[in-house]
Protein backbone atom coordinates (compact mmCIF):
# COMPACT_ATOMS: atom_id res chain seq x y z
CA UNK A 1 0.00 0.00 0.00
CA UNK A 2 1.19 3.44 -0.89
CA UNK A 3 0.29 6.35 1.65
CA UNK A 4 1.43 9.90 0.56
CA UNK A 5 0.88 13.32 1.57
CA UNK A 6 1.08 16.53 -0.27
CA UNK A 7 1.05 20.47 0.33
CA UNK A 8 -1.95 20.97 -2.15
CA UNK A 9 -1.15 24.50 -3.82
CA UNK A 10 -3.51 27.38 -4.78
CA UNK A 11 -5.23 26.97 -7.45
CA UNK A 12 -4.54 23.53 -7.85
CA UNK A 13 -7.69 20.80 -7.92
CA UNK A 14 -7.33 17.46 -5.65
CA UNK A 15 -7.96 15.50 -8.34
CA UNK A 16 -5.37 13.89 -11.72
CA UNK A 17 -7.49 15.21 -14.74
CA UNK A 18 -9.49 18.25 -15.37
CA UNK A 19 -10.74 18.93 -19.01
CA UNK A 20 -10.64 22.52 -18.14
CA UNK A 21 -7.10 22.46 -18.39
CA UNK A 22 -6.59 23.59 -14.60
CA UNK A 23 -3.41 22.69 -12.81
CA UNK A 24 -3.86 19.19 -11.10
CA UNK A 25 -1.96 16.86 -8.64
CA UNK A 26 -0.64 15.12 -11.42
CA UNK A 27 1.45 18.52 -12.24
CA UNK A 28 2.97 17.82 -9.11
CA UNK A 29 2.85 13.91 -8.08
CA UNK A 30 4.64 11.09 -9.83
CA UNK A 31 3.60 8.26 -8.21
CA UNK A 32 1.16 6.03 -9.87
CA UNK A 33 -1.84 4.72 -8.63
CA UNK A 34 -2.80 6.89 -5.25
CA UNK A 35 -6.06 8.89 -5.27
CA UNK A 36 -6.69 11.46 -3.13
CA UNK A 37 -8.87 11.08 0.74
CA UNK A 38 -11.43 13.46 0.58
CA UNK A 39 -11.17 16.54 -1.33
CA UNK A 40 -9.53 20.58 -0.41
CA UNK A 41 -11.25 23.33 -2.55
CA UNK A 42 -9.52 24.68 -5.33
CA UNK A 43 -8.33 28.16 -3.77
CA UNK A 44 -7.61 26.42 -0.56
CA UNK A 45 -3.83 25.03 0.52
CA UNK A 46 -2.28 22.60 2.42
CA UNK A 47 -2.84 18.99 3.32
CA UNK A 48 -4.00 15.77 1.47
CA UNK A 49 -3.80 12.36 1.80
CA UNK A 50 -3.40 10.23 -1.09
CA UNK A 51 -3.42 6.63 -0.88
CA UNK A 52 -4.40 3.30 -2.85
CA UNK A 53 -6.17 2.13 0.49
CA UNK A 54 -9.34 1.76 -0.14
CA UNK A 55 -10.77 1.17 3.28
CA UNK A 56 -8.93 4.09 4.44
CA UNK A 57 -9.87 6.21 1.66
CA UNK A 58 -13.68 5.57 2.89
CA UNK A 59 -12.94 5.87 6.21
CA UNK A 60 -10.87 9.29 6.27
CA UNK A 61 -13.49 10.57 4.04
CA UNK A 62 -16.56 9.90 5.48
CA UNK A 63 -17.98 12.24 7.90
CA UNK A 64 -19.70 9.70 10.10
CA UNK A 65 -16.55 8.67 11.53
CA UNK A 66 -15.58 12.13 12.70
CA UNK A 67 -12.20 12.39 11.56
CA UNK A 68 -11.04 16.02 13.20
CA UNK A 69 -9.24 17.89 10.74
CA UNK A 70 -7.95 21.65 11.43
CA UNK A 71 -7.96 24.64 9.56
CA UNK A 72 -5.83 27.98 9.63
CA UNK A 73 -8.02 30.90 8.36
CA UNK A 74 -7.37 34.77 7.96
CA UNK A 75 -10.62 36.50 8.04
CA UNK A 76 -11.45 39.84 7.05
CA UNK A 77 -11.64 41.99 10.20
CA UNK A 78 -11.09 40.59 13.72
CA UNK A 79 -14.39 38.49 15.02
CA UNK A 80 -15.42 39.14 18.58
CA UNK A 81 -16.46 36.87 21.00
CA UNK A 82 -19.76 36.42 20.12
CA UNK A 83 -18.56 35.33 16.98
CA UNK A 84 -16.05 32.98 18.00
CA UNK A 85 -19.00 31.22 20.41
CA UNK A 86 -21.56 30.63 17.16
CA UNK A 87 -18.88 29.12 14.96
CA UNK A 88 -17.83 27.34 18.19
CA UNK A 89 -21.77 26.28 19.19
CA UNK A 90 -22.93 25.68 15.03
CA UNK A 91 -24.06 28.12 12.89
CA UNK A 92 -26.80 27.60 10.07
CA UNK A 93 -25.98 27.12 6.23
CA UNK A 94 -29.21 27.26 4.30
CA UNK A 95 -31.29 24.61 6.24
CA UNK A 96 -28.42 22.95 7.80
CA UNK A 97 -26.50 23.83 11.07
CA UNK A 98 -23.02 22.68 11.49
CA UNK A 99 -22.08 20.69 14.37
CA UNK A 100 -19.93 22.05 17.45
CA UNK A 101 -16.75 23.48 16.01
CA UNK A 102 -12.91 24.23 18.39
CA UNK A 103 -12.37 27.50 16.82
CA UNK A 104 -9.68 30.05 18.92
CA UNK A 105 -8.35 33.44 17.43
CA UNK A 106 -4.30 32.75 16.87
CA UNK A 107 -2.66 35.69 18.90
CA UNK A 108 0.63 35.47 16.49
CA UNK A 109 0.22 34.96 12.64
CA UNK A 110 1.44 31.54 11.50
CA UNK A 111 4.36 31.10 9.85
CA UNK A 112 2.99 30.04 6.38
CA UNK A 113 4.69 30.52 2.94
CA UNK A 114 3.87 33.06 0.27
CA UNK A 115 1.04 32.10 -1.74
CA UNK A 116 0.84 32.67 -5.60
CA UNK A 117 -1.52 34.97 -5.55
CA UNK A 118 -1.77 37.86 -3.22
CA UNK A 119 -4.69 37.77 -0.82
CA UNK A 120 -7.12 40.96 -1.54
CA UNK A 121 -8.04 42.86 1.76
CA UNK A 122 -9.72 46.64 2.16
CA UNK A 123 -8.06 49.48 3.51
CA UNK A 124 -7.74 50.01 6.97
CA UNK A 125 -9.75 47.07 7.93
CA UNK A 126 -7.39 44.70 10.02
CA UNK A 127 -6.96 40.60 9.22
CA UNK A 128 -6.91 37.62 11.59
CA UNK A 129 -6.41 34.17 11.57
CA UNK A 130 -8.48 31.43 13.00
CA UNK A 131 -8.18 28.11 13.86
CA UNK A 132 -10.69 25.64 13.29
CA UNK A 133 -11.02 21.99 13.78
CA UNK A 134 -14.09 19.95 12.43
CA UNK A 135 -14.95 16.68 11.39
CA UNK A 136 -18.23 17.64 9.69
CA UNK A 137 -17.57 17.67 5.88
CA UNK A 138 -19.85 20.04 4.06
CA UNK A 139 -19.14 21.50 0.98
CA UNK A 140 -16.73 24.82 1.62
CA UNK A 141 -17.81 24.31 5.19
CA UNK A 142 -15.02 26.80 6.61
CA UNK A 143 -15.89 29.85 4.29
CA UNK A 144 -19.27 29.46 4.56
CA UNK A 145 -19.45 29.49 8.40
CA UNK A 146 -16.95 32.37 8.62
CA UNK A 147 -19.38 34.22 6.07
CA UNK A 148 -22.33 33.46 8.29
CA UNK A 149 -21.01 35.11 11.38
CA UNK A 150 -19.60 37.99 9.14
CA UNK A 151 -15.56 38.03 9.06
CA UNK A 152 -15.22 36.44 5.31
CA UNK A 153 -12.50 33.86 4.49
CA UNK A 154 -9.13 35.27 2.51
CA UNK A 155 -7.43 32.52 2.87
CA UNK A 156 -7.26 29.06 4.35
CA UNK A 157 -4.87 26.40 5.06
CA UNK A 158 -5.24 23.07 6.13
CA UNK A 159 -1.79 21.92 8.21
CA UNK A 160 -3.48 18.49 9.40
CA UNK A 161 -5.49 15.61 9.29
CA UNK A 162 -5.62 14.15 13.34
CA UNK A 163 -1.70 13.86 14.29
CA UNK A 164 -0.60 13.93 10.88
CA UNK A 165 0.93 17.25 9.69
CA UNK A 166 2.47 18.91 7.01
CA UNK A 167 5.60 19.95 8.67
CA UNK A 168 8.08 21.89 6.59
CA UNK A 169 6.81 20.78 3.02
CA UNK A 170 6.20 23.39 0.92
CA UNK A 171 3.87 24.08 -1.81
CA UNK A 172 3.81 21.44 -4.65
CA UNK A 173 6.15 19.46 -2.26
CA UNK A 174 4.96 15.36 -1.20
CA UNK A 175 6.62 12.48 0.64
CA UNK A 176 5.99 9.23 1.40
CA UNK A 177 4.66 8.60 4.88
CA UNK A 178 7.01 6.24 7.37
CA UNK A 179 5.87 3.07 8.82
CA UNK A 180 5.15 5.06 12.12
CA UNK A 181 2.89 7.61 10.25
CA UNK A 182 1.10 4.68 8.55
CA UNK A 183 0.43 2.94 11.65
CA UNK A 184 -0.71 5.85 13.37
CA UNK A 185 -3.25 6.76 10.43
CA UNK A 186 -4.69 3.20 10.57
CA UNK A 187 -5.57 4.03 14.39
CA UNK A 188 -6.95 7.11 13.44
CA UNK A 189 -8.93 5.26 10.95
CA UNK A 190 -10.09 2.70 13.42
CA UNK A 191 -11.44 5.17 16.10
CA UNK A 192 -13.85 6.82 14.89
CA UNK A 193 -13.89 10.29 16.76
CA UNK A 194 -10.77 10.86 17.77
CA UNK A 195 -7.76 12.72 16.58
CA UNK A 196 -6.43 16.27 17.08
CA UNK A 197 -2.77 17.72 18.18
CA UNK A 198 -1.13 19.83 16.62
CA UNK A 199 0.97 19.52 13.38
CA UNK A 200 3.94 21.60 14.56
CA UNK A 201 4.35 23.30 11.38
CA UNK A 202 5.99 26.26 10.82
CA UNK A 203 7.16 26.18 7.51
CA UNK A 204 10.52 28.34 6.58
CA UNK A 205 13.35 27.26 3.99
CA UNK A 206 12.88 24.27 1.94
CA UNK A 207 11.66 21.27 3.83
CA UNK A 208 13.44 17.91 4.16
CA UNK A 209 15.54 15.79 2.29
CA UNK A 210 12.78 13.20 1.65
CA UNK A 211 10.05 15.59 0.11
CA UNK A 212 9.89 15.31 -3.69
CA UNK A 213 7.89 16.70 -6.81
CA UNK A 214 7.47 19.93 -7.65
CA UNK A 215 6.79 23.36 -6.88
CA UNK A 216 4.80 26.27 -8.51
CA UNK A 217 6.79 29.49 -10.16
CA UNK A 218 6.58 32.74 -8.80
CA UNK A 219 6.41 34.61 -5.53
CA UNK A 220 3.49 35.61 -3.76
CA UNK A 221 1.83 35.94 -0.43
CA UNK A 222 1.80 39.53 0.18
CA UNK A 223 -0.98 41.18 0.40
CA UNK A 224 -3.16 43.43 -2.42
CA UNK A 225 -4.84 46.13 -0.85
CA UNK A 226 -8.03 47.28 -2.42
CA UNK A 227 -10.04 50.63 -1.42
Amino acid sequence: MKYIIINKPFEVLTQFTDEAGRATLKDFVEVPGVYPVGRLDYDSEGLVLLTDDKTMQHRLSDPKFKVEKTYWVQVDGVPTDEALTRLRLGVKIKETKTTPAKVRLLEEDPQVWERSTPIRFRKNIPTSWLEIKISQGMNRQVRRMTAAVGYPTLRLIRPSIGQLGLGNLQPGEYRELTPEEVEQLKGLAAKAGTGGGHSGFKPRGTGTAANKGKRPGGKGGFRKQIN
